[in-house]
């Protein structure tokens, strides 16, 4: 019995609330009906000719999807629209308490709003939603969109930049005597000034942070409010770059591969050839990353990006270490017979570059220069030489005095020993060569071997002179070479790391246009 009762219960319940549906239903239907009866969605909802009509923008943005600098253009998430037409109030008591319904938008008046700076000529939202409308007249348009809009970049300091995006929007049919554009007001009755976001809806982009977003109706003194270009709601996206990509896959690279360069110093210095390799193999991979850097910025003459700086700086000392390496082994290879060293040469390689870098000089204190014909000839002076051979042929002659008759088998009689003057290695030579004409002739070849051994140590001593001044200007140039490069790195990403969006969106200003 109890059972049964139940059974009955819920078809009573599940009966009674059909009943109240098909109610709801046929009320709903019956207040369209009654507000579209004598409708015409062509005429602008105003009691008289003369009067305006408020619209209220407000901006929602969900996404802020990518800025293509290439292009300049920014892809962004979406509008909505906010306006009063009498036609459509009703009572709700009288309609069983329904206070807003939901129609087609293209069946009502819309005002024409359009994103006036678009760049793919879409002018349209991607899909028409339903338009709400309120039992006080009030009507809500969110009409999702993906707007592609122009964006002026700047790429002055890229990729450390940031960016003043601006969203214009304007009614392409009706002046501003016709419709009145306004920024929507909020349930706090708080103008909302600024670009609307969901934290729960918005998706945070990889690339651009956003600095400011506020947003403002602009005049344009330059035209009459007949005119449609008079009014216009703008709302800007100041955003601010987020460099790390950029650092890590091509600043840091090409910084690594230009300080290579640095490094070609620390071989010898007749080794050009090596040398130029390595600088023009640095030169090709930062033409490289040169060429990856044109493809992603815009094609404009306005201005160098900072990072397109900073290659060309990087490819500008290379050049000169690699000039300064052609130089180099120029005076590394030089011999006497091609160049002759003169003197302010030498002491301003060789004494004055050495103590400018905490060296020793490089000159040997023994070497003395002489000028015959006007030709300077460099020799070691041969004083300590000379007396050391002075002193073995002195020695020699009296050690052989002492057995008469090995002086007898070399046919030297005790009178022509004894009427030798020994007293100097000339005085020697010259009575050996009354005494023996053979010995004269063997004496003549040693000095011959000797003035050639002479002539082969000053040419030797001339070359390592010349390769010892390659080696001071490669020192100089390393130091230079390599203080240049440290310093223009520092000095150009710290240009970059200190620009910074402003404090407050608009110059002059010391408003931030965020909620309260």
């Amino acid at each position: 019995m109890a059972e049964s009762r139940f059974w009955i219960f819920v078809g009573v319940v599940t009966v009674f609330g059909t009943l109240m549906a098909q109610v709801q239903c046929n009320e709903e239907s019956q207040l369209i009906a009654d507000l579209f009866k004598a409708y015409n969605k062509n005429i602008r909802p105003v009691v008289h000719p003369k009067d305006k009509l408020e619209i209220q923008i407000k901006l929602t943005l969900t996404n802020l999807i990518s800025l293509n600098e290439k292009e300049e253009t920014l892809t962004t998430n979406v509008w909505i629209e906010i306006w009063l037409d009498y036609r459509f109030v009703w009572n709700t008591s009288n309609y069983h308490g329904i206070d807003v319904i939901r129609v087609p938008c293209n069946i009502v008046w819309l005002p024409d709003i359009v994103l006036e700076n678009n760049i793919d000529g879409k002018f349209d939202v991607a899909y028409y939603a339903n338009v709400l409308i309120s039992h006080n007249g009030w009507m809500y348009w969110l009409p999702p969109a993906i707007y592609r809009s122009t964006c002026a970049i700047e790429i002055t300091y890229f990729p450390f930049d940031y960016q003043n995006c601006t969203l214009a929007f304007r009614s392409q049919t009706y002046s501003a005597n016709e419709v009145d554009l306004i920024l929507a007001v909020g349930d706090t009755e708080e103008t909302i000034e600024w670009v609307d976001i969901d934290p729960e809806a918005f998706t945070e982009n990889g690339e651009w942070a956003i600095v400011h977003r506020p947003g403002r109706k602009m005049i344009n003194p330059r035209y009459t409010p007949d005119d449609l270009e008079y009014q216009e709601i703008l709302f800007n996206l100041v955003i601010q770059r987020k460099p790390l990509f950029y650092v890590i896959n091509i600043i840091l690279p090409c910084s690594l591969i230009s300080s290579l360069v640095v490094l070609a110093y620390f071989l010898p210095a007749q080794a050009g050839g090596q040398k130029l390799t390595v600088s023009i193999s640095v030169l090709l991979a930062q033409t490289v990353f040169l060429f990856l850097i044109a493809q992603k910025i815009p094609e404009t003459s306005l201005s160098v990006p900072l990072i397109g700086k900073y290659l060309i700086f990087v490819m500008s000392v290379t050049t000169l270490i690699a000039t300064n390496q052609i130089v180099v082994l120029n005076f590394s290879l030089r011999s006497p017979s091609t160049h002759t060293m003169s003197s302010t040469i030498k002491h301003l390689f060789l004494e004055m570059v050495p103590r400018f870098l905490g060296m020793p000089p490089l000159v040997d204190e023994t070497e003395v220069t002489t000028e015959v014909n006007g030709v300077r000839e460099r020799r070691r002076s041969s004083f300590g030489l000379m007396q050391r051979a002075e002193e073995y042929v002195l020695k020699q002659p009296r050690s052989e005095m002492m057995f008469d008759k090995q002086r007898e088998r070399h046919g030297l009689t005790r009178s022509i020993v004894e009427d030798m003057d020994v007293s100097s290695t000339a005085n020697l030579y010259k009575s050996l060569a009354q005494a023996a004409p053979e010995i004269k002739q063997c004496v003549d070849a040693c000095n011959f071997i000797a003035e050639s051994t002479r002539q082969q140590n000053n040419i030797g001593s001339e070359i390592e002179s010349w390769v010892l001044i390659g080696k001071m200007i490669d020192k100089v140039c390393f130091w230079a070479a390599i203080s240049l490069f440290i310093i223009g790195t520092v000095w150009i990403f710290l240009t970059g790391h200190f620009n910074r969006a402003p404090e407050f969106p608009f110059p002059g200003q010391s408003k931030k246009y965020v909620p309260s």
